[in-house]
């Protein structure tokens, strides 16, 4: 955003807020900003423990010891039931074949298996986890549907022989309240991931297999394995199914995982071929004469079940739209990086080259210019400002308007008794006001505006004014810095103002599309204020808003990066918000008021299908979505890959640090401040996306935002200067005049 300065505020209260009034505002402030980060975190923590990011556990247990389980178990069926303290298995009648699929539902293949087995005649069970049960409800609903029965493969596939009995109680809760909300059935059939046959149970498994009976589950494994998994071949994965001499089984295969192209041929074939030898294909319990694994889930269950199913859609279609967004800020971040690159080294060779010059005649602009200081309880800082202007080269006019300052800050220019300035009073009224009762004063067509608490360098005036050569030049933009950059906040907005504001206005200048001209340093054609109908009220960001107005007027706004001036920024994260605030929620208020150029011909046209669209991009759309980098880098650390993802986020921060460096080595600045550059993009962006989604509240609901007055400290002065400082005096009453 465009460098500007502070406004002014009403005229003081003689009652001020209470401290705890004003702690509750900040808080509210940010109380919004944060639930809508919290929810996105929140979002994002649910997609990732549904997509086995987060809570996933991959180890699988090495073969152990069978002493310890029942020969009945090893010997027996693969049906085991270990309900109510039984420790029995069943085995499947001949001729009847139980076809089972796990880790399912697949987007891809499980439709297909499933217009396989209802093409057939077939019918099978599905062994869900409650991962892909939740993100792909339907096909559940589906195999209900169709009369297949479902079964539990856990919810994040681990191996349950590493797990607590309360991790595989909450494995089992949360597959059964998919189910729920998916189908609207529970299901008594389970199935452990990385189980094979019942010879295989050992003494890790087996316990488990005993726990799962005591919470009323009947736990599957298999007669037959497929491997379809291997991709052996539709051949031999029919061969590796089929079971021998006639007799039942339990087939596994896979429904997810993987490409399973071959599993679904294999199927089409196998079904078939099995049906002319004399199989059928059933659920379990029709294949055991049992009853169904189903029960119906009603009341409570039900739709707490479908509030699962809702949040996870929610999830994954809101991190969608996050992938989409963070795709989007790239683009706009590395657009705007290259842009500014390429465009701002244009610019500096262009202005820098030899024999450069702003207009036709190579004689330099000597004409007087009016300077402009509206001040508002600038008591602080009044006197530095005045006294910097005194020792212009330029030939100057001082115009200071007091707008109802209630600290001395008139008083104190008038007792300096310097020639060429004067003071003009006003009622409190705003800065735009202040600056249009200036310019009704002006003597000079050429008129510079500047802050009450900024101080400007002796070559600042010349400078400013030589693009006024050239006749098509309306407004000129100056080079604002920041002068108390030693605090931290003071350094990362000096980062903000060099590598941000000054290589943007070289850009724009390239561009002709200069959206701001500062008010801490900027000049005007007396007569293209006038057309326009000068400062106004409008919005809050009275800067933008006259610069936009230039521009559609047909007039040339420029930027002279030697036209220095050193400005007082905010000292404290509470000023910080304010100014922010103000400026961010000002420039939608000037996009918004403008925003008939997007239709209109001529210059105002080409700024509103080149400018509008670039300040709303970079300005508005890329710092509001600029958090996303830092949630899903949040995301990625605690999750994974933590690798790549600190690696891809120390690329683009050596990619800004690249712009920072040769933003400070264009405005000639020593390069030590960028020390602080990665704490900036961690914290400061953090702080800008609060207050433009605060600004983006406070438009959408038709919000009002006042001015109001930061505090300074008159601690700022020019480079090479040592303007005195006197003391404030007493509170000047003295009427309007």
């Amino acid at each position: 955003m465009a460098s500007r300065t502070n406004r002014h505020g009403p005229a003081p209260s003689t009652r001020r807020p209470a401290p705890d009034a004003r702690r509750r505002r900040l808080r509210m402030r940010f109380l919004l900003p944060s639930l809508i980060l919290l929810a996105l975190m929140a979002m994002l923590m649910l997609r990732g423990y549904v997509h086995s990011e987060i809570l996933a556990d991959h180890r699988i247990q090495p073969e152990a010891a069978t002493d310890k389980v029942p020969e009945k178990i090893l010997a027996g069926g693969p049906v085991i039931d270990t309900r109510s303290g039984r420790t029995t298995s069943m085995d499947v009648p001949d001729h009847r074949l139980v076809l089972t699929f796990d880790d399912g539902p697949d987007p891809t293949w499980t439709p297909k298996v499933l217009d396989v087995l209802r093409e057939h005649h077939a019918h099978a069970v599905f062994f869900v986890t409650g991962t892909m049960a939740s993100r792909y409800p339907e096909l559940v609903a589906r195999m209900v549907r169709e009369g297949h029965e479902v079964g539990l493969h856990t919810f994040n596939h681990p191996d349950l022989s590493y797990q607590s009995k309360k991790r595989i109680d909450w494995e089992l809760s949360q597959s059964q309240l998919a189910l729920a909300g998916a189908a609207g059935i529970r299901t008594s059939l389970f199935r452990p991931p990385y189980s094979s046959f019942a010879d295989a149970m050992d003494n890790k498994s087996w316990p488990v297999t005993q726990y799962i009976g005591t919470r009323g589950y009947i736990t599957v494994v298999n007669t037959t394995d497929s491997e379809d998994w291997q991709k052996p071949g539709v051949a031999e994965i029919i061969r590796r199914a089929t079971p021998h001499g006639g007799k039942g089984a339990i087939v596994l295969m896979h429904d997810s995982g993987g490409d399973r192209h071959q599993t679904v041929r294999a199927l089409d074939r196998l079904v078939p071929q099995l049906q002319a030898g004399g199989y059928e294909f059933e659920n379990l319990t029709e294949a055991l004469h049992a009853p169904t694994a189903h029960t119906e889930v009603t009341g409570l269950d039900l739709w707490k079940g479908k509030a699962w199913i809702f949040l996870v859609q929610a999830s994954d279609g809101i991190t969608g739209v996050l992938v989409v967004g963070i795709a989007i800020t790239g683009v706009l971040v590395f657009s705007r990086f290259g842009m500014m690159l390429l465009l701002s080294a244009a610019h500096a060779r262009r202005v820098r080259r030899q024999g450069f010059r702003w207009g036709p005649s190579p004689v330099p602009v000597t004409e007087p210019a009016s300077v402009l200081v509206p001040a508002y309880n600038e008591a602080k800082c009044i006197e530095n400002t005045v006294r910097s202007l005194m020792a212009s080269e330029h030939p100057v006019e001082i115009i200071v308007i007091d707008d109802g300052s209630s600290d001395g800050t008139a008083r104190i220019v008038e007792d300096l008794r310097l020639p060429n300035v004067r003071v003009v009073r006003q009622h409190n009224a705003g800065k735009p006001a202040a600056l249009n009762r200036g310019l009704a004063n002006a003597r000079y067509d050429l008129v510079v505006m500047m802050d009450g608490d900024t101080v400007f360098e002796p070559a600042t005036v010349r400078e400013l004014v030589q693009p006024f050569a050239d006749p098509t030049v309306g407004a000129v933009a100056g080079n604002a810095k920041v002068g108390n950059r030693d605090s931290l906040i003071g350094a990362w907005q000096h980062i903000e103002y060099v590598m941000g504001f000054n290589l943007d206005r070289r850009m724009y200048d390239i561009l002709r599309c200069m959206p701001t001209i500062p008010g801490a340093v900027g000049a005007f054609r007396r007569s293209a204020l006038e057309r326009v109908g000068g400062m106004s009220d409008d919005t809050l960001a009275e800067d933008t808003d006259i610069t936009m107005a230039l521009h559609r007027d047909g007039w040339r706004v420029v930027y002279a990066e030697k036209a220095r001036a050193w400005t007082e920024a905010p000292e404290s994260v509470q000023q910080l918000w304010s100014q922010r605030y103000r400026w961010s929620y000002g420039t939608m208020q000037a996009i918004w008021k403008h925003r008939r150029s997007l239709i209109e011909r001529g210059p105002s046209g080409r700024f509103g299908r080149v400018g509008l669209p670039l300040v709303s991009l970079f300005m508005v759309l890329a710092p509001l979505l600029a958090p996303l980098i830092d949630v899903f880098l949040l995301y990625g650390v605690v999750f994974g890959p933590t690798q790549k993802t600190i690696g891809a986020w120390l690329g683009v921060l050596a990619i800004q640090a690249a712009c920072a460096a040769y933003a400070f080595r264009l405005d000639g600045e020593r390069m030590t401040h960028l020390i602080s550059l990665p704490l900036q993009q961690i914290l400061y962006r953090q702080l800008m996306y609060v207050v433009l989604l605060q600004s983006w509240i406070t438009a959408l609901t038709g919000g009002r935002l006042h001015w109001q007055k930061l505090r300074r400290t008159g601690v700022v002065e020019a480079p090479g200067s040592i303007p005195r400082q006197r003391a404030a005096r007493g509170n000047d009453r003295r009427p309007v005049g």
